[in-house]
């Protein structure tokens, strides 16, 4: 490899595009057309970016095996930056393989960090920790350690093990300070703003409060019983019952949550759990019937009891009943928490995100940006959608997750 080839490979790894296509500008082999290409990436323009790289896997050809794999390796991230998680995760995976056959340790190790981004981007939290459970970063780069704590930090703060995901914050800042590399440290400085921004609203009896994800964590692990209107699920410690495909039982539930140890009036309910202003015996009725099947689904945590005026929640225990609810209500949130990350996505990785069809996730987007709340860039397969992060808010606890077992 020569000198101007080994030059732009070490003004890459440094974080700086611009001197390593000062290098490689001019020149259309193969080395050149994948560094370009890296360089591109690194100054947002993606389309161009992938363009670089696909010619230089034709360009390097069968024979430069571990050459190809590593254009695959760059190619997936910017996939990823561009939040095409319906990018091919096979090649990937196959990329590293023949990396580590080489040994390749680095970008081996490279390839397995991005798979571990896109598992947490979609929610799957164990396959996320089985990825990274193979690798010690000990030995790498600074800049691949940072980026595999920010992983490691970013899979503790959706699980809500908040004291791990500052340590892993601790050492991404410090492996971020010695790579030198600005837009790592910018990241790793916008994760941990997570961590001290509010992350929920705390409704009890006597009153509301904002919560960090330290206090929520806390909250989740006391005695209290905590209607969850983030994950729409009732809990204490020991149990979670989930109502997310029960939106009237769960809207029964967070009144009586919020009025405990008060009882809620039968008109009440039915005027808010099922969202009509005139209510008849036919009202009545079906509230009788929702309420029994509440008492059934919550039947190991609380019982639902009759009052002369309508009902209240009796927690089985001395215990507090709370509600935690999001710092600002806003209809569908969940888009929102995805696109809050400040990157462009597509209704397609948005809904495979989600796990919901992308028709919906496209209603939920035409609805917030007749709001004003989202905006769109292109067209058709190449629109995007995006929308600043929510001012001194945290989306955290409104990412897809899976929810701890009952």
């Amino acid at each position: 490899m020569d000198s101007l080839i080994t030059a732009a490979g070490r003004a890459l790894m440094a974080g700086d595009p611009l001197g390593a296509l000062n290098r490689v500008a001019l020149r259309d082999d193969a080395p050149a057309l994948a560094l370009r290409g890296i360089a591109m990436a690194q100054l947002g323009d993606l389309d161009r970016a992938k363009t670089l790289l696909r010619r230089a896997t034709r360009a390097f050809g069968a024979k430069e095996a571990v050459a190809r794999a590593r254009c695959s390796v760059a190619e997936a991230e910017i996939a990823l930056v561009s939040r095409d998680l319906s990018w091919p995760a096979k090649a990937l995976d196959t990329a590293r393989v023949t990396l580590e056959a080489h040994g390749d340790r680095v970008n081996a190790a490279y390839a397995r960090y991005l798979g571990a981004r896109r598992l947490l981007l979609l929610g799957r939290l164990d396959d996320a920790e089985h990825t990274l459970a193979g690798l010690d970063p000990t030995p790498f780069p600074t800049a691949l350690s940072a980026a595999h704590e920010l992983v490691v930090a970013g899979i503790a703060i959706r699980r809500l093990r908040t004291k791990m995901a500052r340590a892993a914050l601790a050492r991404a800042e410090s492996a971020a300070r010695h790579a030198g590399i600005a837009a790592l440290t910018a990241e790793v400085e916008s994760a941990g703003n997570v961590l001290n921004t509010p992350a929920a609203r705390l409704i009890e009896q006597d009153g509301e409060r904002l919560l960090l994800l330290e206090e929520v964590e806390a909250l989740l692990a006391s005695q209290a019983l905590v209607v969850d209107a983030c994950r729409h699920v009732v809990r204490d410690p020991d149990t979670t019952v989930s109502l997310a495909t029960r939106p009237v039982l769960f809207a029964l539930a967070r009144l009586l949550g919020e009025a405990w140890p008060g009882d809620v009036p039968r008109g009440t309910l039915i005027a808010q759990a099922f969202r009509t202003r005139f209510a008849d015996e036919s009202h009545r009725a079906r509230l009788r019937v929702e309420v029994g099947r509440l008492r059934a689904e919550l039947g190991m945590l609380a019982e639902v009891s009759a009052t002369k005026r309508g009902f209240k929640l009796v927690p089985h225990g001395a215990r507090k009943v709370v509600v935690l609810a999001r710092p600002i209500e806003d209809q569908h949130g969940d888009v929102l928490a995805l696109l809050s990350d400040g990157e462009p996505w597509s209704s397609s990785a948005l809904a495979l995100a989600l796990g919901v069809s992308q028709r919906t996730v496209q209603r939920a987007l035409d609805s917030l940006a007749t709001a004003g709340k989202v905006q769109s860039f292109g067209r058709g397969r190449a629109r995007r959608w995006l929308t600043p992060p929510v001012p001194g808010f945290t989306t955290t606890l409104l990412l897809p997750a899976p929810l701890p077992a009952g």
